[in-house]
């Protein structure tokens, strides 16, 4: 019996993968560049850093590209999103800037034994956006957890790759930047 439960909880997992995935694609298919792109403001996704006291062990430039991403399927409409600003030198843009102010690695075994979403890794980040003439004008500190069911990058990224990403630009899309 546990073991048919087992299977059914990683085939929904398995199918939610494969949905947000498809999601994802199509919502990247959108974001091509358009006639209009030069009329939107740009959002520069800098790579973030870790304070110097957390030890954060994954790729920052891979946590970069999952939040371009996310942006992109987001506020790819309203923003052009990318890692470097515009050239074009009246196109008003906002360079998203941050730091990783603390992280858990959660407990593995408490993961494995009591599961249900105990024991999963969590991390601070302090997060802002800067204007072209260097004002802050939008700043938000927020805790976020691993997802659920994990990702298949947790080795490079941990399983807050998505959670980061996605947090990011709910507050983003909340700010009515323009």
């Amino acid at each position: 019996m546990k073991g048919m439960i087992r299977k059914w909880f990683l085939a929904i997992g398995l199918c939610g993968l494969l949905l947000a995935a498809a999601d994802r694609t199509g919502a990247q298919d959108k974001a091509l560049p358009d006639k209009g792109i030069q009329s939107k403001s740009a959002i520069i996704v800098e790579t973030f850093s870790a304070g110097s006291s957390v030890p954060w062990p994954y790729d920052m430039k891979l946590l970069q590209t999952e939040t371009m991403a996310e942006l992109k399927a987001k506020e790819g409409q309203k923003f052009n999103i990318s890692v470097e600003a515009p050239t074009e030198g009246s196109t008003p843009f906002y360079r998203l800037q941050g730091e990783v102010v603390e992280w858990h690695p959660g407990n593995r075994a408490k993961r494995m034994l009591v599961g249900m979403g105990s024991g999963r890794e969590e991390a601070k980040i302090h997060y802002w956006l800067v204007s072209r003439t260097g004002v802050k004008v939008f700043e938000h500190t927020d805790v976020i957890r691993a997802e659920f069911w994990g990702n298949a990058y947790a080795g490079s990224v941990g399983e807050l790759a998505h959670p980061f990403a996605d947090k990011i630009a709910k507050r983003l899309g909340e700010a009515k930047l323009e």
